[in-house]
């Protein structure tokens, strides 16, 4: 039927013949598909074709929608994965936040990206890309990634625009750190970082003041609080209570793997039961080494956790350039120190060794050579220890030879060697030691000593060097497993006793409680 003929029934009043007509439109549409012409004109298509016609466009829209949404998902979580696979970003958790590339895309208080500006930091690192965003998002975090890296800031972003407004009701925030030379250094970063928002930021440096200061009779004008767990347990074990964290709503442990070690799990236990009168207490973990344990029960005790890995777990930093050098015995490893400062080592440079009586017996032999050389140690006073890191800081003090009290979280500017005078106890322990340098993108060298006596230990060291792109010996790669196994079983043999001592809190070296200075 053509349309002179749809046309003459229509004005003539004749009976339309509606399947008829059907047919004729559906051939018109088949054969338009086809290309083929016909000598019908869409736009003399009657009512009824309409509504043929739109009948099917709602269903051919919705369809087109739904899949343009599944497109741009699926684009945007590769984009997302790329960002990831790029920096070497690990997460493992529900419901992700996507990494921020830029500070300046942040929504926060204008007075903490002034601040950010000021500094210079122009672009956030990897772990600052995914952690940061996490936070702000008040989800609890597992976080590991390399000495140097920028974790501290991590943490101090969020934390300081959420709670961004001075509140008297105590602390909000409270920030633990294993030894006193790191929670002043976390201190001085938070009173950066805080400036101009008003925040009230403290450190406890003496427990006598503190608890005069924060006690039950205060007038609650604080918000945040860094300090080592050792003192604030202490406040919190007097009666009645000389602190009050009830309210917090951050508490962010720094090196968490150290503090979940023996003893130091005792006082956490303390704390977390005294913030967890608060209704919501949100916890962050940071550490440059990952430990199973503390990932497990993170998992288990943590809600909705979301674990961020940079790089690969317990890796010492790519920006190191590690060196393994054989002395022979003790005696030698003096000969070949003075060897490394003659050859002319660029200061500063961090010399560590294992007991505070080989520091002391070391700095006598050095001291009086000519070299500008200090010692710090937990057995020297808080003021001398303050002295020696202002003097180390300003570069007064070329060489310092340290034990693990600096081993941790400590930020010098510009270290440009790190000397393993003794071998480290533990792949952990080395991969702290040797942070000091190449931080922030610098550039950093180390180089570790080690005997005869140490072969037990060298394998696990080989393995971490081997895995930052450091060139190893492959004989110590494939050293003798079942050797290594003895030394430990001896080791563990020659090991006193503890069991019938009287069980006490451990502290670490530097966190004893001071009853003198100011707060």
């Amino acid at each position: 039927m053509n349309s002179d003929n749809v046309f003459r029934k229509l004005i003539s009043g004749s009976r339309f013949d509606y399947k008829k007509f059907a047919k004729d439109v559906n051939r018109f549409s088949t054969n338009s598909q086809n290309g083929h012409k016909t000598s019908a004109d869409t736009s003399d298509v009657p009512m009824a074709a309409e509504e043929v016609t739109l009948e099917d466009q709602p269903k051919r829209a919705k369809k087109t929608s739904v899949k343009s949404r599944k497109q741009m998902i699926e684009l945007n979580n590769e984009r997302i994965n790329h960002l990831r696979n790029k920096y070497r970003i690990h997460v493992n958790g529900s419901d992700v936040n996507e990494p921020i590339v830029s500070f300046d895309g942040l929504d926060v208080d204008r007075n903490i990206l002034d601040n950010i500006e000021k500094s210079g930091f122009s672009t956030p690192t990897p772990i600052q890309m995914q952690s940061i965003p996490l936070m702000l998002a008040k989800r609890e975090v597992l976080c590991c990634a390399p000495t140097g890296s920028g974790k501290t800031l991590s943490f101090l972003i969020p934390i300081v625009h959420q709670l961004r407004q001075p509140q008297r009701v105590g602390f909000r925030a409270v920030i633990l750190a294993p030894t006193r030379e790191l929670a002043k250094q976390i201190h001085r970063e938070c009173l950066w970082m805080s400036n101009g928002t008003g925040l009230r930021v403290h450190i406890i440096k003496n427990v006598n003041l503190a608890q005069k200061k924060f006690g039950p009779n205060s007038a609650l004008m604080y918000d945040i609080l860094v300090t080592t767990p050792n003192r604030l347990v202490w406040l919190l074990n007097q009666k009645p209570v000389a602190i009050n964290i009830e309210n917090v709503e951050w508490l962010v442990i720094d090196e968490c793997d150290k503090l979940f070690e023996d003893g130091f799990r005792d006082q956490l236990s303390v704390i977390f039961q005294s913030c967890g009168k608060s209704a919501k207490v949100n916890h962050a973990m940071f550490s440059a080494t990952h430990d199973i344990q503390l990932e497990k029960w993170a998992k288990l005790n943590l809600d909705n956790l979301v674990s961020v890995v940079i790089g690969g777990k317990n890796n010492a930093s790519q920006e190191v350039d590690q060196k393994l050098t054989f002395v022979g015995n003790e005696s030698g490893k003096l000969m070949a120190l003075r060897d490394v400062i003659a050859q002319g080592c660029e200061a500063p440079v961090l010399i560590f060794v294992e007991k505070i009586q080989k520091a002391k017996q070391l700095f006598k032999e050095l001291v009086y050579e000519g070299i500008n050389i200090d010692i710090i140690h937990a057995k020297r006073t808080q003021q001398d220890r303050d002295n020696v890191v202002r003097s180390f800081r300003e570069g007064n003090i070329w060489f310092l030879i340290c034990t693990e009290l600096m081993g941790r979280g400590i930020d010098f500017k510009g270290v440009n060697l790190v000397i393993n005078y003794d071998f480290p106890s533990s792949a952990i322990t080395y991969i702290h030691r040797i942070g000091r340098t190449g931080r922030a993108g610098r550039k950093g060298k180390a180089i570790t000593f080690f005997t005869e006596k140490d072969s037990d230990k060298l394998r696990s060291i080989a393995n971490v060097m081997r895995r930052s792109g450091c060139d190893v010996p492959q004989f110590m790669l494939q050293l003798n497993k079942r050797k290594r196994k003895y030394f430990n079983n001896r080791n563990r043999n020659n090991k006193k006793d503890v069991s019938k001592n009287p069980k006490r809190l451990k502290t670490d070296e530097s966190d004893e409680i001071d009853s003198e200075g100011s707060d």
